[in-house]
């Protein structure tokens, strides 16, 4: 661990650990922190905001080199995984959730899904066009979960179904994107390292997109 990893991990620990304070009162979580004691929808979707938080917080402000930066002899970008991302939410919560097209931006493009386009064709857009398709997905798959939610619970069943018929329920497919998210973020932590050195598990206090 660098010296500048460990004052992260020291000013992260001051100022966010309620262990850190003399009055309890005075903790305040940070805003992409999931609830302390929430419900089960709750405590998922807050999960899946974190995931999320800290994905954009990794892969923001950089320019064309950086989105295009690459480790080892990994294809993966920031830039094709902003991408990605963006397809995944917007299929989970339009085919999976209601068995809906997937939808624009998606449907001018012709990609059905079936390779690796979403991240191969990233390098072809610009950053401003990368973060507002990444943006633009969560807000509508935020949308789209609370919707569903407000008409029944994570049991809900799903359009999505396995070959014998059985179909996923909403959970499913928030458990899903949480492990998208999981194993993307890793990747996107050793890419940003790559770009620019920025290391730490959460953005600073008061960081938004």
């Amino acid at each position: 661990m660098t010296s500048t990893e460990s004052a992260d991990m020291a000013t992260a620990s001051d100022t966010q650990d309620p262990r850190s304070v003399t009055d309890p009162t005075a903790w305040r979580p940070d805003p992409w922190e999931p609830p302390l004691a929430g419900n089960e929808a709750e405590a998922l979707l807050g999960a899946l905001e974190r995931l999320r938080t800290t994905f954009r917080w990794k892969a923001s402000g950089l320019d064309a080199a950086g989105l295009q930066t690459r480790v080892g002899a990994s294809t993966l970008t920031l830039g094709g995984l902003l991408k990605h991302l963006a397809a995944v939410e917007d299929f989970h919560f339009t085919v999976k959730l209601r068995g809906e097209p997937l939808g624009a931006p998606w449907d001018s493009t012709g990609w059905d899904g079936s390779d690796d386009w979403d991240f191969t064709s990233a390098a072809e857009d610009s950053p401003e066009q990368l973060y507002a398709l990444w943006d633009g997905a969560v807000e509508r798959s935020r949308a789209r979960v609370a919707d569903a939610l407000s008409g029944g619970g994570l049991d809900q069943l799903v359009h999505a179904s396995a070959p014998d018929g059985r179909h996923a329920n909403l959970r499913r497919l928030v458990c899903d994107l949480i492990e998208e998210y999981g194993r993307h973020t890793g990747h996107a932590d050793l890419l940003r390292e790559a770009v620019d050195g920025v290391v730490g598990e959460d953005p600073p206090q008061g960081w938004h997109a």
